[in-house]
């Protein structure tokens, strides 16, 4: 049986479930909020240690401003209201992407968020947010110093010192990756589902659980 050390989650399908319901795609970010709070409870319940959310994007910015805005706004004040029961859950934050492009307010309340969990142990969960793979593989070899191998290179990257996701989930129909953490998904269980990410639930997750328990993992081998 495969043992479970991180999940990581392509949240697709927030802004469409807003629009289906006729309540704009804001109404949808901020469902999609709550789908969050639930998938995170459940992965503390169901004892995995590392759980990843692709939160905004480095081609984000190509969305309208008015979202933009929005998305950006809910981010600092969900932190602003949940940072205590963040800690009383003993959740560690953990930040991957370049933050340095997001406002002064949101960057902040994002560092200082980090630094507040920083020795909580139940669960670590990473938002990558402004966060770009290719931008992320490029940077890290920037940074190897030494002679560039898989060890020194892999140091540099946002996930330095984490196991790589074992099952990646993306909601939303789509099948494709998006510029989400290409060097890490090498040898990931893919899971692409229909619903739409305020429709994913804890069900939803303990049956791809249960499957990937099922699955042969050969890594290359037989």
């Amino acid at each position: 049986m495969n043992k479970l050390n991180h999940v990581a989650f392509i949240m697709d399908g927030n802004g469409r479930w807003g629009e289906k319901r006729k309540k704009g795609r804001n109404f949808g970010h901020l469902k999609g909020v709550d789908t969050v709070k639930e998938i995170v409870k459940s992965s503390i319940k169901y004892k995995i240690p590392i759980v990843t959310f692709y939160v905004f994007s480095s081609e984000n910015w190509k969305r309208p401003k008015k979202e933009i805005n929005y998305l950006l706004k809910l981010i600092k004040i969900y932190f602003k209201n949940e940072i205590n029961n963040i800690k009383k859950q003993d959740i560690k934050l953990n930040i991957l992407g370049n933050i340095n492009r997001l406002p002064v307010d949101v960057k902040n309340i994002l560092r200082r968020s980090a630094i507040l969990t920083h020795k909580n142990k139940t669960i670590t969960v990473n938002l990558a947010i402004n966060y770009g793979a290719k931008d992320e593989i490029l940077n890290a070899l920037k940074r190897t110093k030494k002679k560039i191998n898989l060890r020194e290179f892999e140091k540099n990257l946002y996930t330095k010192n984490m196991p790589y996701p074992d099952i990646l989930i993306r909601t939303g129909g789509h099948q494709r990756l998006s510029n989400f953490m290409l060097w890490q998904l090498a040898y990931t269980e893919l899971f692409f589902l229909k619903k739409l990410w305020p429709d994913f639930n804890s069900k939803d997750l303990f049956k791809i659980i249960k499957k990937f328990k099922k699955t042969k993992r050969n890594y290359g081998g037989v």
